[in-house]
């Protein structure tokens, strides 16, 4: 998979994280320019799903295993859009934390993702 893109996502993840996690410890619920944040983090995560799928039709896989490389894309590209309708729900404090908490999930799964497909490996 292309690590660069994995890195992207990653660390975009994790400014969400901090974005969302300074507006609840200011006690302020998501605001518009963090859903706009929301789409960039997801967007990333939905194209990143798109290229995992394109190479393993072209015959690469990861070293893993197919079957948990698949869900885990499937995971990250849901994981922020999820948050996002729960803080809609939540219009308080919580619904940036609970945001934040799934950017968090966010990066952990890219770092998965990243070794499920043989990163790092010699």
């Amino acid at each position: 998979m292309i690590d660069a893109l994995t890195l992207v996502v990653g660390v975009t993840a994790l400014a969400l994280a901090a974005w969302c996690g300074f507006a609840a410890y200011r006690d302020q619920p998501t605001k518009d320019w963090h859903f706009i944040g929301m789409a960039v983090v997801s967007l990333l995560a939905v194209v990143q799903l798109v290229i995992g799928i394109v190479q393993l039709a072209r015959g690469q896989s990861p070293d893993k295993g197919t079957a948990i490389f698949v869900s885990y894309l499937l995971g990250a590209a849901a994981c922020v859009p999820a948050t996002g309708f729960l803080s809609l729900s939540e219009r308080t404090r919580w619904g940036s934390a609970t945001v934040a908490a799934g950017a968090v999930v966010l990066a952990v799964l890219e770092v998965r993702l990243f070794d499920i497909w043989g990163g790092g490996s010699a």
